[in-house]
């Protein structure tokens, strides 16, 4: 606990990658002394273990905060832990600085990713292979993005984590299990924040980095204090599950795919996203609500390959709840199945649910053992359906297999990461001396841009700090 009145130089919401890198970015420059303090509302790694994934076939026991989601290394600590080595995806952060900084920052993130052990292989670099996917996908009416990928697995992810947390102990405090609930300040510049326990702690600078998990927090907190947001696309889909053989077309070359869609019935935006090969897939919780993520792990496989299928739609006036519309639609899922719902492709179109009896029928045995068989018409609308049908009948053009009756469909995955706050370049808001990064402002959409993020946060404070 961190005692009322402590000031510091820096207090950083959130020991996620954003969180973590600007931390590392502080005390690297050993001139400014600077007195940093990270705040996370979750455990340490060694604290983190899902209790329903340590007896698989259990439910989610709603543990609060999420241990998959929430503790040291952000929701990043237990995914897939893939570095995309690409400016065109991961996030806008090219809305804020040019196009060659942002180059100059993947490689120098991946840097520091590789001093802390990332392996040295990166998939993605066989550019005829690459050009032949992409001209499949092209004939499929899909959009192909290459990107290299340095993939760290679950496993190595965390042996990471520990590395920099290692680090950067005795340099900065840590306060784990210790929830900022409220940003102060006065007159137009931060004082600092206060926690859970009602510890008001001092700072010149605040940087609230609290990942999706924290969104909506982040939301209420812009509102409190008069900051305007932009409404970002909405992003709610499946997690679509196949046998390892049907992706490795695609997998064995890029390892993650990043294909977009544009659906011929409406026109609407649909996305692959978090491909895991030979992975599993795996339940989260967000205040209790039951979502579905996927994981690969560094030194255990699967016979299965999961990725999520995501349509992103943009709303109008008045319409300002994101957030709240996402838990809408997977709280439907909840409702009719106690979590997540599970449905063979083949049950969906033929208008009726999946039984247990009929997934054992099927030849794609179920990663997520205690999802509920069930129907998922009765969750999404119909809109969201059929943009999803079509996307996998564009796959399957290109891994033949894809539209299988037997292709597992999970529901329902959401990414909170949908209202934006309005930053400056140096992502400062309105406030000055506030920063906000990371996936939980909206402006980044995963792993490299999150830590990027933290990173341009750092340096302008350290600028000031000099000047």
């Amino acid at each position: 606990m961190v005692a009322t009145g402590e000031i510091y130089d820096v207090v950083i919401v959130g020991a996620g990658p954003a969180g973590i890198f600007a931390a590392l970015e502080l005390v690297k420059d050993s001139t400014t002394a600077a007195r940093v303090l990270i705040l996370e509302k979750g455990r340490d790694l060694e604290g983190r273990v899902c209790l329903s994934q340590q007896a698989p076939g259990t439910s989610c026991r709603r543990c609060s905060p999420c241990r998959v989601v929430s503790g040291w290394g952000g929701a990043g600590a237990f995914s897939d832990g893939k570095l995309t080595l690409s400016t065109e995806v991961g996030g806008m952060l090219d809305a804020y600085i040019d196009r060659g900084e942002l180059e100059d920052l993947v490689r120098y993130v991946d840097q520091v990713y590789m001093q802390f052990g990332a392996p040295e292989e990166v998939y993605g670099e066989d550019s005829e292979a690459i050009r032949e996917l992409e001209r499949k996908a092209t004939l499929a009416e899909l959009r192909l993005i290459p990107s290299r990928i340095r993939h760290l697995g679950t496993g190595r992810t965390k042996e990471i984590l520990e590395r920099m947390q290692q680090y950067l102990e005795g340099k900065v405090d840590i306060a784990l299990e210790t929830a900022a609930t409220r940003i102060l300040a006065r007159d137009g510049e931060v004082t600092g924040v206060e926690t859970q326990e009602g510890s008001l702690i001092r700072a010149k600078y605040v940087v609230v980095a609290p990942g999706r998990e924290g969104a909506e927090w982040l939301v209420s907190q812009a509102r409190a204090l008069g900051l305007g947001t932009a409404i970002n696309p909405v992003d709610i889909g499946v997690r679509v599950e196949l046998p390892a053989a049907v992706m490795e077309a695609i997998t064995n070359v890029t390892y993650e795919a990043k294909l977009i869609y544009h659906s011929r019935s409406f026109d609407d935006k649909v996305r692959t996203f978090c491909m895991c090969p030979y992975g599993e897939v795996v339940t989260e919780s967000n205040d209790g609500l039951i979502t579905v993520n996927g994981h690969s792990h560094a030194h255990r496989k699967t016979a299965n390959t999961n990725f999520a299928l995501l349509v992103s739609k943009t709303f109008t006036e008045p319409f300002r709840e994101p957030i709240t519309y996402g838990k809408y639609i997977a709280g439907l899922a909840n409702l009719l199945g106690g979590g997540v719902i599970v449905q063979r492709l083949g049950d969906l179109l033929s208008g009726r649910r999946s039984t247990e009896e009929r997934i054992r029928k099927g030849t794609v045995r179920p990663t997520l053992e205690d999802a509920t068989p069930g129907d998922l018409s009765l969750v999404f609308p119909y809109r969201h359906l059929v943009d999803i049908m079509e996307m996998l009948r564009a796959l399957d053009a290109i891994a033949p297999g894809v539209y299988s009756r037997n292709t597992l469909l999970y529901g329902v995955e959401v990414k909170f990461y949908s209202s934006r706050l309005a930053l400056s370049n140096v992502l400062e808001t309105q406030i000055r001396g506030l920063f906000s990064a990371g996936d939980g402002a909206g402006v980044t959409r995963g792993l490299m841009q999150a830590s990027i993020s933290g990173v341009i946060v750092a340096r302008e404070i350290l600028r000031r700090m000099k000047a």
